[in-house]
């Protein structure tokens, strides 16, 4: 190779080398303080596309999952309210038993009967029970719909049941129902009976809706962890892989550092020629 003042090619290779260098250890550098692999949308545009829209789906499925939780929130205050009914039901049967006592003065029946018409307005009551603002019970058995993946695909419905509107509830509670005579108590059991096997077709309904929003939870929370891990394989940096990468590159770069010095020394032995 000829000697030359103007140009040194040794020098500018080992100088183009070294900034590849700094670059790939900056990049390094960058990987492991983030944990990220993919820090700038250059170093991989179509992975980082897939990351963003695993991203969203992770966000939707935490939301979904909490709307899957509100909803069995839901299910289990309208179950406890069923609770309730079941047992002032229970209560009123005890008492329309009570008063076909041959032993009890009218006195005594017109007691129970003070309690039994108390219970019925307690069960009244029970049918206007909210949630968070939204009614329990609806008179028709309206359903609402519950969206059980994060691309609402796929859904299952809740039963606003009709607590105290359907036909044998409302015979429990009318006015007509009473415990005030024995015949009316023989009556009033007939009906209350007939509530009791109703509640029990409601109560039996609103289980069976927990257990498929249960199911799906499950479902959803395996979902999530399968997108976190295939985000994770794309975006997440191998911190062992990278450590050893960021390793060969302070090598080299202290190398290269080395190199474009002596090759910088090199054109000085023109002088000598010219001394």
């Amino acid at each position: 190779m000829a000697l030359s003042i103007n140009t040194n090619s040794t020098a500018s290779s080992a100088a183009s080398n070294l900034n590849t260098t700094n670059v790939m250890l900056q990049k390094s550098l960058q990987r492991l303080s983030s944990g990220s692999r993919i820090v700038n949308s250059s170093d991989d545009a179509g992975g980082l596309a897939v990351s963003m829209k695993m991203g969203a789906a992770i966000r939707r499925t935490d939301s979904t999952s909490i709307n899957l939780a509100n909803a069995q929130s839901f299910l289990k205050t309208q179950d406890g309210a069923f609770n309730t009914a079941t047992k002032v039901l229970n209560r009123m049967s005890e008492l329309a038993t009570l008063s076909q006592d041959v032993t009890k003065t009218s006195s005594d029946t017109a007691n129970y009967q003070t309690e039994f018409t108390a219970l019925q307005s307690q069960l009244t009551a029970l049918g206007s029970e909210k949630f968070n603002g939204v009614n329990l019970f609806d008179s028709g058995g309206a359903t609402s719909t519950v969206y059980t993946n994060e691309d609402s695909t796929t859904s299952t419905t809740i039963t606003k049941a009709a607590l105290i509107d359907n036909a044998q509830m409302a015979a429990a509670i009318s006015a007509g129902t009473t415990v005030s005579s024995a015949s009316s108590a023989v009556t009033a059991t007939t009906n209350i009976n007939s509530a009791l096997q109703a509640l029990a077709t409601m109560r039996a309904q609103n289980g069976s809706e927990a257990s498929k929003i249960g199911f799906a939870q499950e479902m959803l929370t395996t979902n999530k962890n399968n997108l976190e891990a295939a985000n994770s394989r794309i975006a997440d940096v191998d911190v062992a892989a990278e450590s050893t990468q960021l390793a060969r590159y302070n090598i080299l770069q202290q190398a290269g550092t080395a190199m474009l010095s002596q090759a910088n020394q090199s054109s000085q032995s023109v002088l000598r020629l010219l001394s």
